[in-house]
């Protein structure tokens, strides 16, 4: 999502939304918080809410853009040709029904990003925000209370099988780079 974002798309996060959730209630940023947040938030409003609050958004987004884009059209004096789409990126989608909210915009591709857990936990120790697990193991345990198949809850795994496309990132930023620029080239053709 980083690297799309310094290639022009608007970002938008799951996570940033529960985020700032979690700071309306005064709750620490945890990994266990935010899980227990998200479910709750799922089960009081459906377990679309949070993909909906980032709809809400990138409608906003896009309305912006389009008045933006109509003054650019209506003072072009070049003639220049202006894109109507804005590109968007939405990560931390980790449930089907999140997906499937997000699929009801035009053009949405849902990429799954994976690594082996390994790598992803040594990602997860250089990063080090609170809560994240300390050993695989933990890891492990995590992944499996966010794989519950309950609608309020997360569901990683069954998210994960609607993905039209997988990214296998398990080297060095600049080969998941290079990938993500093929994917670009593969959905523009």
């Amino acid at each position: 999502a980083s690297y799309l974002k310094s290639k022009g798309f608007v970002y938008f996060s799951l996570s940033d939304a529960l985020r700032e959730e979690a700071t309306k209630r005064g709750l620490e940023h945890t990994r266990d918080n935010l899980i227990e947040l998200g479910n709750e938030l799922r089960k009081n409003f459906g377990p679309e809410y949070l993909a909906q609050q980032i709809n809400n958004k990138i409608k906003q987004q896009l309305e912006n853009y389009n008045k933006k884009n109509t003054i650019k059209k209506i003072n072009n004096l070049n003639n220049e040709k202006i894109n109507n789409n804005e590109n968007i990126v939405v990560d931390s989608i980790r449930s089907p029904f999140e997906a499937k909210e997000l699929m009801k915009n035009k053009n949405f591709t849902l990429i799954g990003v994976d690594a082996p857990i390994e790598l992803r936990f040594e990602r997860l120790r250089a990063r080090n925000r609170v809560g994240d697990a300390k050993t695989v193991e933990q890891l492990e345990q995590q992944e499996q209370r966010e794989n519950l198949n309950n609608a309020s809850n997360q569901q990683l795994d069954e998210t994960f099988k609607l993905s039209e496309k997988v990214i296998i990132n398990d080297g060095t930023l600049e080969e998941l780079h290079k990938k993500v620029d093929g994917f670009l080239k593969e959905i523009k053709n």
